[in-house]
């Protein structure tokens, strides 16, 4: 490339190269035309062409502003990938688990109950001849039979019952239950009561047991009060350990130590937690307490709504294995009529765990002494309530836990 001219040299022939200074002049001495803006002028048969350019991109330029570094010319950078969504919690799949498993409970629930129903004794205990009529509310008659039916030896020797046999015809619990309209109504009949019993003159009333089974039992109290016994259930000594026992035991309060050798029992007075095997000897025993039978029918009324109690409790329901123990317990060694079906069962279950405190009422046949003869002027009133299905209206007078006029 040429050199550029000196300052004396004329710059009119290089000035196409080097640009039109101002003051300078060409060859003529004339000023040469400033270049018009219009664009290029065609009179130069070889113009100089500038090859177009793209900006650089600033150092540091950051994503918000300019392109990214390193991005080639003309392209967009490329976009962030959005982060993908967190994973939805399979709700479906859990509300499928919940019904699946209740459905399963309610199985279970009904599937217990209905193999129990399978595992109870069923036996004829309508008597013959005349009966009374069909009266309001129900009534059960529930008998604690001294039967040792399903108990080794070993098992009658530990709870106290032993050397007897299979007797099955005596009992040592005989109890009404009257449910209806009112306050349901557990009423004891001290084994020794002497009543009238069909065939066999005035004598104790277990002794219609022992003769004649359910049915005269029965039709004895039947003719001696006036009340229709609606079903019969009878439990034994080993159902009666294990109801108490599948229910985790039950409290009983003494008033006075008790050790008695016959019934297998020895506590000290005052409210204590037993098990079956306890609780079955203070049922039993009559030889701690001047009262004697008196005595042991209020035990028995006791032991008998504490584990009516515990029975109703939530956990027998929510816990699969106490549900299971009480209802096998229950039917283990039960016997009932014929004509009881399940519902009626149910029904008896449940009245038993209300008869106590506001919600039911626990008493002993009136007796005028200790011999055991009923005390026949408020006997029959109370049996008149009963008879009425009016048991909102007995009063302490007629509903006393020894059954003596206090």
């Amino acid at each position: 490339m040429a050199d550029r001219p000196s300052g004396d040299q004329d710059p009119g022939e290089y000035g196409w190269l080097y640009g039109n200074r101002r003051g300078s002049r060409g060859r003529d001495g004339a000023r040469p035309e400033r270049p018009s803006t219009e664009g290029p002028r065609n009179d130069d048969p070889e113009p100089t062409r500038m090859l177009p350019t793209t900006p650089r991109p600033s150092r540091g330029s950051s994503h918000g502003g300019g392109s990214a570094r390193g991005a080639r010319p003309g392209v967009p950078p490329p976009t962030a990938r959005p982060a993908p969504p967190p994973p939805r919690r399979p709700r479906h799949r859990l509300r499928g688990t919940v019904l699946i498993v209740v459905a399963l409970w309610i199985v279970y629930l009904i599937a217990v109950p209905a193999w129990a129903w399978t595992q109870i004794t069923k036996v004829h205990a309508d008597p013959h001849g005349a009966r009374p009529a069909d009266q309001p509310g129900t009534t059960y008659l529930l008998v604690g039979s001294d039967s040792r039916r399903g108990l080794s030896k070993a098992e009658q020797k530990k709870l106290g019952v032993g050397g007897v046999g299979d007797i099955g015809q005596r009992t040592d619990t005989i109890l009404l239950l009257h449910t209806g309209s009112g306050p349901s109504l557990l009423l004891s009949i001290p084994r020794d009561s002497l009543v009238p019993v069909p065939g066999h003159g005035t004598t104790k009333i277990n002794a219609a047991f022992a003769y004649g089974g359910p049915k005269l039992l029965v039709k004895t109290i039947e003719q001696d009060t006036g009340v229709r016994i609606d079903h019969y259930v009878e439990i034994g000594f080993g159902g009666f350990v294990n109801s108490v026992d599948a229910v985790g035991g039950v409290q009983i309060c003494p008033t006075q130590n008790m050790d008695d050798p016959r019934a297998n029992l020895h506590i000290k007075k005052g409210c204590q937690h037993v098990d079956g095997i306890t609780a079955l000897g203070y049922a039993r025993s009559r030889h701690t307490s001047a009262l004697g039978d008196i005595a042991r029918a209020e035990h028995q009324r006791e032991v008998v709504s504490a584990i009516g109690s515990e029975v109703k409790s939530p956990l027998t329901i929510l816990n699969p294995l106490r549900y299971f123990r009480v209802a096998d317990a229950a039917t283990s060694s039960l016997t009932i009529s014929k004509n009881t079906g399940p519902i009626s069962l149910l029904q008896f279950a449940w009245a038993m765990t209300r008869v106590n405190g506001k919600q039911g009422l626990t008493c002993s046949m009136p007796i005028s002494d200790l011999a055991v003869h009923w005390d026949r002027p408020r006997a029959l009133a109370l049996m008149k309530l009963i008879k009425e299905d009016r048991t909102a209206d007995i009063t302490k007078r007629l509903c006393e836990s020894t059954g003596l006029n206090q």
